[in-house]
């Protein structure tokens, strides 16, 4: 009897996203993207704070390998408000999600433009009167209204981050995940789309 021919490695790999996170409001938003996106990358969340080495972050991403087929890129969500931080994170071997002043300009973006520099305080005042959903806004937490309203408006948020210089005050990195997992997602769709067609024809 002949011997089953081995899956090649592109079929036996797993592809997880490491996203290490400052705090549990990041956390928080990362637990959204996976209810959101369908996609075949694993996204795994991890709060490290101020912790943060280039040899945690090769720890963390070792420990989500149980194979050695297992593709783990690592991603940082971080404010850039803490300049010994934003040292070491330069330091460490991932892509950076950095957003400055604070997290909450992503959140802003889904609302309104904010092209102008803005501390961290300023803009948490600004989320919470652009809009009455943000008004009772608290870290950590999101409203089924928030959730929603984030959801909706991912793609303006998107390209108005594109839009902002990458590091400065104000900007966010955070749209490069939402378009790797966006892209995964539409890779798969159409390869479970090309797979229908395929036992159809046969």
């Amino acid at each position: 009897m002949a011997s089953r021919r081995e899956p090649s490695p592109s079929m036996r790999m797993r592809k997880i996203a490491l996203v290490i996170c400052e705090g549990e409001t990041e956390a928080c938003y990362i637990n959204l993207l996976k209810t959101w996106y369908k996609s075949p990358i694993r996204i795994v969340s991890h709060i490290e704070g101020t912790k943060i080495t280039p040899s945690l972050v090769e720890k963390r991403a070792n420990e989500l390998k149980i194979s050695r087929w297992d593709k783990v890129d690592a991603f940082l969500m971080y404010d850039m408000d803490v300049q010994a931080i934003n040292e070491k994170l330069q330091k460490c071997k991932a892509e950076l999600l950095l957003s400055n002043p604070c997290f909450e300009i992503w959140l802003l973006l889904h609302a309104k433009d904010q092209k102008s520099a803005i501390s961290s305080e300023a803009l948490i005042k600004e989320l919470k009167k652009c809009s009455p959903i943000w008004r009772n806004y608290v870290k950590s937490v999101f409203t089924d209204t928030q959730k929603t309203f984030l959801n909706k408006n991912t793609p303006m948020a998107v390209a108005r981050a594109k839009e902002l210089p990458e590091f400065k005050n104000p900007s966010t990195g955070i749209y490069k995940l939402i378009e790797i997992l966006k892209g995964d997602t539409r890779q798969s769709l159409a390869s479970l789309s090309f797979d229908r067609r395929t036992k159809e024809q046969n």
